[in-house]
């Protein structure tokens, strides 16, 4: 990889590469070593306005084109993404910091939803309902609903835009893209593939910036019919709030707190193995990781034996490098608050069995970096910050748990709901946790759930809606009821 790599990050409107209105823009820094990675155009109002009307305007020639022939762009899209999987992977873990084995499953995962997406935009159908006259016709049929606005985290830069624009584009709808602060020269990226298939001016369009600016010119703006976002909980909140003048629709993937749960009969070596990739992957910064860890009593000595081990081997260091699974967490303010939960553990009786520090590279290169040890600890409680706030950080806390019944109570007790899993070899129950758990994810003995053809999406504070599956394209999707009487 070319570490001195400098991408002259553009913003994409109307099918043109363009500057900021403002002539404004800002440095890109990798996250492990402080250095540059490029630049990027920071949007003003103006920019982001000029960004929906285009789309508004490419909306009334793309929603009446045929599904075949924009299931023919997605599908050229998704080719030729797996092309350039490797320069895109590498973007991406130079702004993100993510290990580059990561990376490149990202990029994989991103063509998938686009090839996905491709393939079910063949198939959005309407029906006919039996009419209570003879000289009257029922049809139900299901339009798009206009022009999308997108914004996507920096933990998954390049699938989360993907799980977005590939079901809005099947659809029929145009989209409005504002990428995270942190990641936008992967949405460069992205965006330039988008160039080179064709797709006609102003159904996509990339706005760079803050949030602050773009967010609310968008929700205010009338061209702009649904916003689809993913992020914290708490910023959804206030999304939502904002929209509720216009009624505008909206699909929200939020914060989550998931619970690992290891019921006695489980396999300890398979149980830790899979609380490992869960909690660690992206060095604790998903949604959808392991944040309590419940351990049945009867297996907590030989699982936590079984994760100790396996957590104390993790390699830490810069993502391009080979071998690193743990790279830098996004910037300093993450590391100090997982660093904050450690010590609210330990100060309310928690025991370290590993980590707990700021990880000090013997590189001075990567001096900069937000590195934090991977951590292990034990005796933990519900009454910790670790077990009621999202951590986004590499701490496995370990809680133990006595019935079923005891820890689907706990499990349930929070305003979360978006993913949880289980490990038990008996069947009756995996039936009666998978149903009992309210969330909108439940893995059973599988700690990677999340696939293209499959529903991703919250319950409680977690969300509203889903994406992927076929059921992502329903919330870009209006339902119209036309009833024709015969002269």
């Amino acid at each position: 990889m070319n570490r001195a790599i400098a991408i002259e990050g553009r913003m994409y409107m109307n099918g043109e590469w363009v500057q900021s209105s403002g002539n404004g823009s800002r440095e890109v820094l990798n996250p492990a070593t402080g250095e540059v990675v490029g630049t990027i155009p920071t949007a003003t109002c103006e920019d982001a306005a000029k960004a929906a009307e285009h789309a508004r305007s490419a909306f009334r020639h793309w929603a009446k084109m045929p599904a075949p022939a924009r299931a023919a762009l997605l599908q050229q899209a998704a080719v030729r993404i797996r092309e350039r999987k490797q320069e895109i992977a590498e973007t991406l873990t130079l702004e993100q910091g993510k290990p580059l084995s990561e990376s490149l499953g990202e990029v994989a995962i991103a063509a998938d939803y686009l090839a996905w997406y491709g393939e079910e935009a063949r198939r959005i159908y309407g029906e006919t309902v039996p009419s209570s006259a003879e000289d009257k016709r029922i049809l139900v049929i299901r339009q798009p609903v206009g022009v999308v606005a997108a914004i996507t985290p920096w933990n998954f830069p390049a699938s989360m835009i993907a799980r977005k624009i590939g079901p809005a584009l099947a659809a029929g709808c145009t989209v409005v893209l504002k990428p995270a602060d942190a990641t936008p020269l992967t949405a460069v990226k992205l965006f330039e593939v988008f160039h080179e298939c064709g797709f006609p001016p102003g159904v996509v369009n990339l706005v760079t910036g803050k949030g602050s600016v773009v967010g609310p010119e968008w929700l205010s703006n009338r061209h702009v019919s649904k916003i689809a976002f993913t992020g914290s909980t708490e910023v959804g909140k206030g999304l939502l709030r904002d929209a509720a003048d216009q009624v505008k629709r909206m699909t929200m993937e939020l914060g989550g707190h998931a619970p690992f749960i290891v019921f006695d009969d489980a396999d300890p070596e398979e149980a830790a193995e899979a609380c490992l990739i869960s909690k660690f992957r992206n060095a604790g910064q998903t949604c959808i990781c392991a944040n309590r860890v419940y351990v049945q009593e009867g297996i907590a000595e030989a699982f936590t034996a079984k994760l100790l081990a396996k957590v104390k081997a993790l390699k830490i260091g810069n993502g391009v490098e080979p071998g690193v699974e743990i790279g830098p967490l996004i910037n300093g303010d993450a590391r100090e608050k997982v660093l904050s939960q450690v010590q609210d553990a330990l100060d309310k009786g928690a025991v370290l069995l590993h980590g707990g520090r700021k990880w000090e590279p013997s590189d001075p290169a990567l001096k900069y970096g937000a590195f934090m040890e991977p951590t292990l600890l034990a005796n933990v409680n519900d009454s910790m910050d670790v077990c009621r706030e999202e951590t986004f950080g590499p701490i496995a806390p370990l809680v133990s748990f006595r019935s079923e019944e005891e820890v689907l109570e706990k499990a349930n007790a929070l305003g979360f709901g978006l993913a949880a899993y289980a490990f038990t070899r008996d069947l009756g129950r995996s039936i009666r946790v998978s149903e009992g758990l309210e969330y909108g994810i439940v893995g059973i003995n599988d700690a990677l759930p999340t696939v293209v053809q499959a529903p991703f999406g919250g319950w409680k504070e977690s969300g509203l809606g889903s994406e992927g599956g076929r059921q992502g394209l329903d919330g870009f999707l209006e339902t119209k009821y036309i009833s024709i009487k015969m002269a």
